[in-house]
């Protein structure tokens, strides 16, 4: 009698720069990873072939798991990449009169933002990128909205007329619109918004208007102005990949709407309006999916860290939850977008290697192969030695079991490029020159991992370390070692990680808006109930838009779970913290003590009890609304003990690595064949065809019932 196969329900993309990685979820909460080089072209053709890849471990084929999948979400970094690289949409902008300049001026942080420290302190290293809309594409008009909110020069209704035509003349094939302290007054920009449209269909222009009250609207003219702009240049045409992937599953018979992974943590359909929130979303999925372990597994502190090809990407999880930053930067441009708090630096497994010719030492990245891997790959067209190329030549990875043997890499070709590049100008062996250059890179991840935490007041021994990423198990003995953590946890799914934490993540929109509410600590009731009613109709407006987007995608109102917040700090300070909201509705003082008292809980939680600060009073600087609805997720796998020793069909043989000036015999062992319980103790590598685990002489790991790694040293 024939088994009955298990469905397949939920499956998370993640299209980085280097690997595409798919995430596939079965009723019964197993999963499988799949793993394809990324196509910048064609991100639905990797996105098919990783597919496949996933799959084939289960004998099942696309045509006959795509129909079947419920929900999918993607992740992915073309957003990004076309801001970076300025291939954007010809954006034209109307702004106030006499401040046509302000997005080409930017900030003077965004002169440096992304430098070292020793750039960061030189001017002369300073410089600004193109703008997103060139002075020759801007507009004036004249209207002025003061700092209270009240409009002292009417809006000119023949300057909007005029401006949109003559953007249309200069080929803007959309119209973003920031005027000054609209988030305050909203009644200028919107009605040069409808101005505009109107002056539009007169000319017979179907170009979309992009009103920054409709999307952001939020203090810092700056960050709000950035990003309408951002919501145009780079996120319409984002749209024409998400449907290119779309239209790839429809094609093998997927009747799911596909998701996106959202800058706040959430995920969004492709159709959203509010589409810059994705601009980055891969290392969003890794600090989801942490969380969602963390709460599994009983840890509250987490250091996540996340290697790809291209970056190093870490956050901190404290108390169970993770921060999310109001106003961060991304691609040097300051914006206005709920970001999951997170740092990055361009260190990773492609980065490429050379020598600075005025110190002689060795430089890693910023750029990196990509997806080409290294000069090892004969077909990736490079000559300049990658971090990969190092790997392959000291024997930490199988150079005929790359991406599961799809790829097979040129040892000798790889020698041949770092002896040139960087053994022979440095006098060393081939061997020592790589292993160098894996050791600089280990103690640079390492400096930057301990500096993060210990920046943010904590110490690495409070904290639980989950090392993820394709490249992140290579790696993981080396940029933890002698920090002191508390566990050091490598999932047996490393590789499509944030691809499996796009599948915890909830359907959800968010919208933000900024308030200005100022009550010192002694406030009368009519104050605080006053409070109440502007926190609560912010709330009311944000609501309404987010129960829009669901019902975009098919959904109807009653369906929504709407979970309101704001943002509060102390007067006199100058960060606020993001709070969830006690309360659904605020309407008396006495709901404005309790949101009071859940800021000081959160505050005394992210900072210390001791450092709450009441005296001079409370000031709400935003109000946030969240809504979310069912969606199906993953179920970590839970396998019965099967002790220490691992099975003898886990042995797959032995191979000599090098690390610390000599040659060791390693114990290679398949990583789909340990079983809960099995202790390896280094010098050893687990592969699988996603992924090299690392386990060096010194180390031990033991796998549990969640097919988790955990990671020791040992004496």
């Amino acid at each position: 009698m024939q088994a009955v196969r298990e469905r397949v329900e939920v499956m998370g993309i993640d299209a980085g720069g280097t690997m595409t990685d798919t995430f596939f979820v079965r009723a019964d909460g197993r999963f499988v990873v799949g793993k394809a080089q990324s196509n910048p072209g064609d991100e639905s053709l990797a996105i098919f072939e990783s597919s496949q890849d996933a799959l084939g471990h289960w004998g099942r084929s696309v045509d006959d798991v795509y129909p079947e999948l419920v929900t999918c979400v993607y992740s992915g970094t073309a957003m990004l990449n076309r801001v970076v690289q300025r291939r954007g949409l010809e954006v034209g902008l109307i702004v106030n009169k006499g401040f046509e300049q302000v997005h080409s001026m930017g900030r003077a942080i965004q002169s440096y933002l992304g430098y070292a420290l020793e750039d960061r302190i030189h001017l002369n290293t300073h410089r600004y990128d193109e703008p997103l809309v060139p002075l020759s594409r801007t507009r004036g008009v004249t209207e002025r909205t003061d700092v209270q909110g009240q409009v002292v020069i009417p809006l000119r209704e023949d300057d909007v007329r005029q401006a949109t035509r003559e953007l249309v003349a200069a080929g803007a094939k959309a119209i973003a619109i920031c005027l000054l302290q609209s988030h305050k007054n909203s009644t200028s920009e919107q009605q040069a918004r409808d101005i505009c449209r109107a002056e539009l269909a007169a000319l017979g222009a179907d170009l979309p208007v992009f009103a920054s009250v409709d999307y952001y609207p939020q203090r810092k003219e700056s960050h709000r102005m950035n990003t309408t702009i951002l919501e145009a240049y780079a996120a319409e045409p984002s749209r024409q990949t998400l449907q290119k992937v779309s239209d790839r599953f429809k094609k093998h018979g997927a009747k799911f709407d596909l998701r996106v992974m959202a800058t706040h943590g959430g995920t969004i359909s492709w159709k959203a309006k509010e589409l810059a929130r994705t601009i980055v979303s891969g290392p969003i999925g890794g600090v989801i999916g942490s969380k969602l372990l963390g709460e599994a597994l009983g840890y509250e502190n987490i250091a996540c860290s996340d290697i790809g090809g291209t970056s190093f990407d870490m956050a901190l999880i404290t108390k169970g939850s993770f921060a999310i930053a109001s106003d961060p930067d991304m691609a040097r441009l300051v914006l206005s977008l709920p970001l999951v708090a997170m740092d990055s630096v361009g260190a990773g497994a492609g980065s490429f290697v050379r020598l600075d010719p005025y110190s002689g030492s060795i430089k890693l990245g910023p750029d990196s192969a990509g997806y080409r891997v290294g000069t090892c790959w004969p077909d990736s067209g490079l000559d300049t030695v990658s971090v990969t190329d190092c790997h392959v030549v000291l024997g930490y990875l199988n150079p005929e079991n790359f991406l599961g043997g799809a790829i097979k890499l040129d040892v000798e070709r790889a020698r041949q490029h770092i002896k040139v590049q960087i053994a022979d100008p440095l006098g060393l062996s081939v061997e020592d020159a790589a292993a160098g250059v894996i050791e600089l890179l280990d103690l640079q991840l390492r400096e930057y991992l301990r500096a993060n935490i210990s920046a943010k007041g904590y110490n690495p021994t409070d904290f639980v370390c989950f090392s993820y990423g394709g490249a992140g198990p290579v790696h993981t003995y080396g940029y933890t070692e002698g920090l002191g953590f508390k566990d050091v946890v490598v999932p047996a799914w490393a590789a499509g990680f944030s691809a499996f934490g796009c599948a915890c993540a909830d359907f959800e929109y968010r919208y933000d808006k900024s308030v200005d509410i100022a009550l010192p600590q002694s406030a009368a009731e009519a104050d605080k109930t006053t409070a109440c009613a502007t926190i609560q109709e912010a709330w009311s407006q944000l609501a309404a838009k987010v129960v829009e987007e669901f019902v975009i995608n098919g959904f109807k109102p009653e369906d929504v779970i709407l979970r309101p917040g704001y943002r509060m700090q102390y007067m006199g300070q100058l960060n606020d913290l993001e709070i969830t909201s006690p309360i659904t509705n605020a309407s008396s003082a006495e709901d404005w003590d309790r949101i009071v008292e859940a800021f000081e809980d959160t505050y005394s939680r992210v900072y210390a009890s001791s450092a709450r600060s009441p005296e001079l009073g409370f000031s709400v600087t935003g109000a946030i609304m969240r809504g979310l609805v069912a969606t199906q997720k993953p179920v970590l796998p839970e396998d019965p003990e099967a002790g220490p020793t691992p099975p003898p069909a886990a042995r797959i043989g032995s191979r000599p690595f090098y690390r610390h000036k000599q040659w060791i015999d390693a114990v290679i062992w398949k990583m789909e064949l340990l079983q809960p319980g099995n202790q390896v103790r280094g010098p050893a590598v687990i592969e699988s065809d996603a992924t090299t685990f690392v386990v060096p002489d010194g180390f031990e790991t033991t796998i549990d019932k969640h097919r988790l790694f955990h990671l020791r040293e040992v004496k």
